[in-house]
C-alpha cells in the first residue's frame, strides 16, 4: 500500500529532507502505510527511515529523520484519512439515515462505518465492516478506545436486526479486542420487544463478562421518524416500556457496582423522561463515558450551571436583559427550569424559553439536536424574542455552521430580525450567554 503526498508543512522534518508533494509514501521504518493509522503511529518515533517515491523521476528514495518523539513528521494528504471513508453494510432495522426524507444535502445519508473514525473521532461501528488486518493492527497497536455499536450479544437477533450474515459472527471480534486488553464503549439501540426485556438482561450479562476491557455500555431508545414507508414496523416506547428497560438497567448497575465499583450500563436520558422518572443526579454518570449517546447530558449540564451559578455574584453591567431560548420538548423543562434559577438571582434578566415540536422529523422526534431551522422559524416568528435567541449548539452540525435543512444561523437571524447565539452543553457556557458576558 501507498499513499500520494499532497502537500509538505514549510519547515518540518519532511521538508528539510526535500520531500515533496507529489512524492509517494510507501513505508516507514519498514512499515507499510496504508492511512492515517499506520502513519500516525510509526511516524512517532524519534528516528525514521521513510521510504518514499519521486515524482520527478518514479524511482524509490530512503530519506532518513532525526525528530523529537511526538513531533509531526509534517507530511500532508488529499484527505485525513488518506482514502476514502467507508460505508456501512448493514440494514439495520432501526437505522435513523433510512428514514431521512429526501432532499437534504447529500453527507447525511452516508452511513459511516469506519473503524478509523471510531479511533480518531469517536464513532461508533458495528464491526461487519473491518478486515482482519484492521484488528490486528488494533491490538498491535493498543489503540483504545473502541466504541461498537454491539445493539445485542445474540449472534442471531444480531443479525436479524442487522440484515447482516456476519452480523453475529463479528461479535467474536467484540471478545477477542476485550481479550488482547483494548478498553471498549458499547452502545445497545433498543427497539421495544426486540432486543429489550430478556435479550437486554442477556446482553448486559455477557457484556459484563468482558469487564474490564469492556467500560461502559449504554442503553439508547429507537429513534422513529414520521419517513418509515417501507421499511419494518417499529413502535416507539410507551412510558411503562421505558420503565421496565431503567429498572433493567438500573438493578444490573447497582448489581454490578456492589462488586466492581462501577454501574457499566446507563440508560440513556431519554429513557427516564419517556418513563417520567427523574434524572439521577450527577454521581450516578461516574465519569459520564456515554455523554455523546444522551447518558448523563441532563445531570451534566444541570450540575455544571447550579456551579456557574454559585459563583457568578452579578450580571456583567446590570442593565435589563431580556432574551429568549429555544430547545427540543425533551429539554425544555430542564432549560426552563435553568432558566428560572438565573432570573431568580439576576433580577434584571428575563428569559422566555420555547419547546419547539419537531415537524419535519415528526413529533416522535424530540431532541434538539434533530431539530431544523425551518422549525425554529415556523414555531418564533410571532414571539417577541428579545435582544438575543440562543441555541443549543447541537442543533448544528460539528462545524457549527448549519442545520440539518441547510439553513445557518444567520438565515435564522435574518427572518427572525434577532441575533442567535448557538450555547455548548456546558453549564458556565449557558449562564455566560444568558447574562451576556
Amino acid at each position: 500500500m501507498s499513499v500520494i503526498i499532497s502537500d509538505v508543512a514549510k519547515g518540518s522534518s519532511a521538508d528539510k529532507k526535500r520531500i515533496k508533494p507529489g512524492d509517494t509514501l510507501v513505508s516507514v521504518n519498514g512499515h507499510d502505510i496504508a492511512d492515517v493509522l499506520d502513519y500516525s503511529f510509526y511516524a512517532d518515533d524519534s528516528e525514521l527511515k521513510v521510504d518514499i517515491i519521486r515524482c520527478k523521476n518514479g524511482k524509490a528514495h530512503r530519506v532518513k529523520v532525526k525528530k523529537e518523539q511526538g513531533e509531526d513528521l509534517g507530511l500532508i494528504f488529499e484527505t485525513y484519512l488518506m482514502d476514502k471513508r467507508r460505508s456501512c453494510k448493514n440494514k439495520c432495522m432501526f437505522c435513523f439515515i433510512d428514514q431521512l426524507p429526501k432532499g437534504l444535502r447529500e453527507s447525511l445519508y452516508f452511513k459511516d462505518d469506519d473503524a478509523r473514525l471510531s479511533f480518531l473521532f469517536g464513532n461508533y461501528i458495528t464491526l461487519t465492516n473491518i478486515t482482519e488486518r484492521e484488528v490486528q493492527r488494533i491490538m498491535e497497536m493498543h489503540i483504545s478506545p473502541v466504541n461498537i455499536s454491539v445493539h445485542t450479544m445474540n449472534p442471531e437477533l444480531r443479525v436479524r436486526m442487522m440484515a447482516n450474515p456476519h452480523a453475529g459472527e463479528a461479535l467474536k471480534i467484540v471478545k477477542r479486542l476485550a481479550e488482547a486488553g483494548i478498553s471498549i464503549n458499547t452502545q445497545l439501540v433498543l427497539c421495544p420487544g426486540v432486543n429489550d426485556g430478556e435479550e437486554l438482561r442477556y446482553s448486559l450479562k455477557e457484556l459484563a463478562a468482558l469487564y474490564p476491557s469492556v467500560q461502559s455500555v449504554a442503553a439508547v431508545p429507537v429513534g422513529i421518524t414520521k419517513f418509515r414507508e417501507g421499511l419494518c414496523h417499529i413502535e416507539p416506547y410507551t412510558r411503562e416500556q421505558a420503565a421496565e428497560t431503567v429498572d433493567i438497567i438500573e438493578q444490573f448497575g447497582n448489581e454490578f457496582k456492589k462488586e466492581h465499583g462501577t454501574r457499566l450500563a446507563f440508560a440513556a436520558d431519554e429513557f427516564y423522561l419517556k418513563a417520567g422518572r427523574p434524572i439521577p443526579d450527577g454521581e450516578y454518570y461516574e465519569e459520564f463515558a456515554q455523554l455523546e449517546n444522551g447518558v448523563g447530558l441532563w445531570a451534566d449540564l444541570r450540575d455544571s450551571f447550579a456551579k456557574a451559578l454559585s459563583e457568578t455574584e452579578q450580571s456583567p453591567d446590570g442593565r435589563e436583559r431580556k432574551i429568549s431560548m429555544a430547545t427540543g420538548t425533551s429539554a425544555y423543562p430542564l432549560i426552563d427550569s435553568l432558566a428560572q434559577k438565573a432570573q431568580e438571582k439576576f433580577k434584571n434578566l428575563h428569559i422566555e424559553v420555547t419547546p419547539i415540536k419537531n415537524k419535519f422529523f415528526g413529533e416522535t422526534i424530540n431532541v434538539a439536536g434533530l431539530l431544523t431551522g425551518t422549525d425554529l422559524i415556523d414555531q418564533l416568528n410571532d414571539k417577541d424574542l428579545g435582544e438575543e435567541l440562543l441555541i443549543p449548539s447541537a442543533m448544528l452540525r460539528s462545524e457549527g455552521d448549519i442545520f440539518l435543512d441547510d439553513l445557518s444561523p444567520k438565515d435564522l437571524e435574518e427572518r427572525l430580525k434577532v441575533k442567535v447565539t448557538p450555547v455548548d452543553n456546558d453549564g458556565y457556557a449557558l449562564l455566560s450567554a444568558m447574562i451576556g458576558e
